[in-house]
């Protein structure tokens, strides 16, 4: 119990509450827009069951985090996804019926849903977490590793309820949430190892870490791909308006 006295070990904690907090709340955006049209009586289930299968995907995930964050083209092929996830889930139901990522009225379909986005979310989450341990000594390493899943399983639970309340009030929080996996998605595509080379960059914050772009690159990719996934979501709509008068 001596890693209790340890200043490293609780600035450790308070970076991955922090991260949990931060990067969490993304993860609950996408179950609560996944799980919206669930009836009420399903919807608790949806989000557990979909909140676990996350947690067991970031248990494999955290076992290769430092190797993800050398891997080229991983990141952009999970933007690339994010921007499709953030469209789907944009259109009405009719109009992606099939498509397979779509907020789902069915249980196993909404959880399908926040299983595949919270694989291509949880890359930057668990990167952090990891990071965040490695930086308190190798001896707590694992032991902070199991506390940030575990911090992480009540703030997406309780994180998606909350949302699914408020979007039943507020329908522009949809569509806001759309548009923030498109920014989630551009940023991570501008820290992809394959695309660093050509962008203006900080020096990395760690050793042996990866250089960082700089803010004007990192917001400006976010609110491009924002911007993408609401103007293609709104032609999509358009089109399938169109198809049905025709």
């Amino acid at each position: 119990m001596d890693f209790l006295a340890s200043t490293h070990f609780w600035v450790g904690v308070g970076q991955i509450i922090v991260i949990d907090l931060v990067l969490g709340g993304d993860n609950a955006v996408v179950i609560a827009l996944a799980c919206r049209r669930l009836p009420p009586g399903l919807r608790t289930r949806g989000i557990v069951l979909g909140t676990a299968g996350a947690i067991v995907l970031r248990v494999v995930l955290i076992f290769f985090a430092l190797a993800l964050l050398t891997l080229p083209y991983l990141k952009l092929v999970g933007a690339a996804l994010l921007v499709w996830i953030g469209i789907k889930l944009l259109l009405p139901e009719d109009e992606h019926a099939g498509s397979g990522i779509r907020s789902s009225d069915r249980l196993w379909g909404a959880v399908k849903t926040v299983v595949i986005a919270d694989l291509v979310m949880s890359i930057d989450n668990v990167i952090a977490i990891a990071a965040a341990a490695e930086g308190a000594g190798e001896e707590h390493k694992m032991l902070l590793v199991v506390f940030g899943l575990v911090v992480s399983i009540p703030i997406i639970v309780w994180g998606s309820q909350l949302v699914i309340r408020l979007m039943g009030r507020f329908p522009a929080i949809v569509t806001a949430g759309g548009m923030l996996l498109g920014w989630i998605a551009g940023v991570m595509a501008v820290t992809d190892p394959a695309v660093l080379p050509y962008l203006p960059t900080t020096p990395p914050a760690r050793p042996q870490g990866l250089p960082e772009p700089i803010d004007s690159v990192r917001y400006g990719a976010g609110l491009a791909a924002a911007l993408l996934v609401l103007a293609l979501a709104r032609l999509f709509k358009r089109r399938a308006a169109a198809d049905a008068r025709g």
